[in-house]
């Protein structure tokens, strides 16, 4: 067998279909033209800048989100396609049957690392929609994450993998570029437990609220510390990159919400970023939450509604999700005294 045993990705469609017997086969042919387009982009991002003139700005020669559209909405499953940076969901051409699922997507996670070649990737969730053959209400788009019936991502990486969930655990799937075939390489992922990893962007260390500053200057402090152990800190600004790292090797993510805005709870979007992300997480043993309470029971109001977002081993975000409740002041966090940097821990004092 060209693939050593190991199951493609129709083949696992097929046999967990099999477990469903009244199961039609239109949810399986919707991944598989989801998976189609994750391909056509792993290809784009592969090609660099190959695949645009010097002169073309890298963000408008990444515009993949015609990929996932044209691959998926001819095919008469989907009632409605929202990408994440459109105003507005998109109506299925009216010369195309209309079917009962909605499929929402981030084309391209991570962009900005394109120049750079750091790891991108794409995002994608499907939902139900409530009266199948009809077009969408706004009602159908903001439903919360424990609605989906899939989640997914694909990592534009030194190998395309592509990770997936349809409630019953999170598998990962690797790119055979010979064959052209997902192969099961990853099955039921499992996040640990515990983790001496953390992933945040240090640059809003301003920003923060007293519980996320307590819980990464104990971190900083290190085996001398509170916590008696040493952590390293990760950040590679691409949400499906974390999500993988996590998922493989452990881990926390923390995008929290901030200061800035106190009319923003939140700096990434719920319903295409958070709650694919913390569906899949969640399959495989992990904790996914907003900072203050589980992100998939999260009800949206709008299409754009932002969140913080913490996900990744249990015992991590269960800790951070204690320090928002035990309210912790300022002046506690900053009397804690770091072995190495004093008073003013790594990183500078806010007033």
């Amino acid at each position: 067998m060209p693939t050593r045993g190991r199951s493609t990705l129709t083949q696992f469609l097929i046999e967990s279909r099999r477990s469903a017997p009244h199961a039609t086969g239109e949810f399986n042919a919707l991944i598989t033209n989801v998976s189609l387009a994750c391909k056509a982009i792993a290809r784009r991002v592969a090609q660099g800048t190959l695949e645009r003139e010097p002169t073309v700005p890298v963000i408008d020669a990444a515009d993949t989100s015609p990929l996932f559209v044209r691959a998926t909405e001819w095919a008469g499953h989907l009632a409605g396609i929202s990408a994440a940076d459109a105003p507005a969901p998109q109506a299925i051409p009216v010369h195309y049957p209309l079917g009962k699922y909605l499929l929402r997507f981030e084309s391209l996670d991570g962009v900005d690392n394109l120049d750079v070649n750091v790891t991108v990737g794409s995002i994608f969730s499907i939902l139900r929609v409530a009266v199948p053959g009809e077009v969408a209400t706004p009602g159908d788009w903001l439903q919360p994450g424990t609605a989906q019936v899939c989640a997914g991502y694909a990592i534009y990486g030194p190998c395309t993998m592509l990770v997936i969930t349809f409630g019953q655990g999170t598998h990962a799937f690797t790119l055979d570029a010979a064959l052209g075939e997902w192969v099961l390489s990853h099955p039921r992922l499992t996040v640990p437990t515990a983790t001496r990893d953390f992933a945040i962007n240090a640059s809003n260390t301003r920003f923060w609220e007293p519980a996320v500053k307590r819980y990464v200057n104990e971190c900083f402090a290190g085996r001398s510390g509170p916590r008696g152990a040493d952590f390293s800190l990760r950040w590679v600004a691409s949400l499906v990159a974390e999500a993988h790292r996590i998922l493989l090797r452990g881990g926390v993510f923390l995008d929290p919400r901030d200061t800035r805005d106190a009319l923003r709870p939140g700096r990434l979007r719920l319903l295409h970023e958070v709650q694919p992300i913390a569906f899949l997480i969640e399959q495989a043993g992990g904790m996914a939450s907003t900072g203050h309470g589980r992100a998939m029971d999260v009800a949206p109001l709008t299409l754009d509604d932002r969140v913080g977002f913490v996900f990744g081993s249990r015992d991590e975000v269960e800790r951070i999700e204690r320090y928002h409740v035990e309210h912790v002041s300022p002046e506690a966090v900053d009397d804690y005294v770091s072995p190495l940097f004093g008073h003013r821990g790594l990183f500078a004092r806010t007033e």
